[in-house]
């Protein structure tokens, strides 16, 4: 992107809160006045765009911002300081840079780094907002990554963030689907590196991926606000034998740390309620991505309601359980007047549905609830096999202190 003259970048400051859609409307009217109305337009929604997702870049005079597709694929703040926790050393490099997010983050942690991008725009851009930011010692190569790889020195950490999309434009989730495959070139990548750090698909199998990958030290399952957004897999020379699995979910910018094993969560035993105690609890994203379900139980002192559904009870509060947490107010059987009774007064609520044979949608219809409101309801099957409707109440709950790093 060629650099913005003054009057683009008096427009840009006058209507950087416009409704970019209705700036387009008046394009004809600036023609003669120097500005180019395109790349001003491009500039006000690339910045509208990063005030929530990159909050700390917001009000940075002089970024350039590129297409739209580019911000909306490129890592989150919190997700990219997340990252930024992980890897450590002299020299860092990325060989997947796009529009710089992840290489601006953790390179701040280096004293070395090399940002690597093979289409030129995005590599402009990129070099000229490290100059913004500081991090002028960060080199920028518009090359291909995986050619740069073969004859680059090696690092302490090398990332990669592979494009997501098949040849046919379809999002793609297998790692063999992905660009570049990293099936084919993992060993290439521990010889050049100490760790390597992969970010794929959060729609992404685990379990499949630990058949491809090797060498694997850590899975990070990242979620923000409940929402899972990325997949890290932490590559290393020296691998135990087993990785650590980490459910990381943040909220309010706070991480809250699960750590355990596969086999851990295996071994381990306990045994299931028959019966609703005062408290309902629901893991967040990244422990049910995980899979940790029996293990967590032990470690918050709460009981499974059933193998396969993914509630928890107890009689006592637990403030820091990681998910949603809610007061149970009743407990019905499927009984057409216990029903009646729980549902008394009731005309909408928020439906989950746990081990249960019908969707959320489908129980509305049947219960003729709209959706919404401050009731929650839980479809689900005890470990006795009776199915229950729960009647729940959520307890807002306070925001943990961050765990520490690991």
């Amino acid at each position: 992107m060629n650099p913005l003259n003054e009057v683009t970048q008096q427009y840009i400051r006058e209507h950087r809160t416009a409704d970019v859609r209705r700036l387009a409307l008046q394009s004809r009217p600036l023609a003669g006045s120097g500005i180019d109305f395109h790349a001003a337009c491009q500039q006000i929604a690339g910045r509208q765009i990063i005030e929530s997702k990159i909050p700390s870049w917001y009000d940075r005079d002089g970024l350039l911002f590129p297409e739209r597709l580019a911000l909306e694929q490129c890592s989150s703040e919190a997700t990219a300081r997340y990252k930024a926790s992980l890897p450590e050393g002299q020299r860092f490099a990325d060989l997947t840079g796009g529009f710089g997010v992840d290489t601006a983050f953790i390179a701040a942690r280096f004293p070395q780094a090399v940002y690597v991008e093979k289409q030129a725009e995005l590599a402009e851009i990129a070099r000229h907002n490290f100059g913004v930011l500081g991090l002028d010692f960060i080199r920028v190569h518009i090359a291909d990554g995986i050619g740069f790889l073969k004859t680059m020195e090696p690092v302490d950490c090398l990332y990669l963030d592979p494009a997501r999309r098949s040849r046919s434009g379809k999002k793609a989730v297998f790692i063999e689907d992905c660009d570049p495959n990293l099936a084919e070139i993992q060993e290439m990548l521990l010889a050049k590196a100490k760790t390597v750090l992969l970010k794929l698909s959060p729609m992404l199998d685990i379990h499949a991926a630990l058949q491809v990958l090797k060498k694997v030290a850590e899975i990070h399952i990242v979620s923000v606000e409940n929402e899972c957004k990325e997949l890290l897999f932490l590559l290393r020379k020296e691998a135990p034998a087993e990785p650590q699995i980490i459910c990381a979910d943040s909220k309010k910018q706070a991480f809250h740390r699960d750590i355990f094993t596969f086999s851990e969560e295996k071994n381990t035993v306990i045994d299931c309620a028959s019966e609703l105690q005062d408290y309902l609890y629901e893991p967040n994203v990244s422990i049910l991505k995980a899979g940790f379900f029996k293990g967590l139980a032990l470690r918050y002192g709460v009981t499974k309601l059933h193998p396969g559904s993914h509630l928890y009870t107890s009689g006592g509060f637990i403030p820091d359980f990681p998910g949603r947490v809610f007061r149970v107010e009743a407990v019905s059987s499927f009984n057409r007047n216990e029903l009646k009774s729980l549902l008394s007064g009731i005309r909408q609520a928020n439906i989950a549905v746990r081990n249960f044979p019908l969707s959320s949608d489908e129980l509305r219809k049947k219960l003729r609830l709209k959706e919404g409101g401050e009731a929650y309801l839980f479809a689900t099957t005890l470990s006795d096999g009776r199915r229950v409707l729960i009647k729940a109440t959520r307890i807002v709950e306070t925001v943990r202190a961050p765990s520490p790093s690991l």
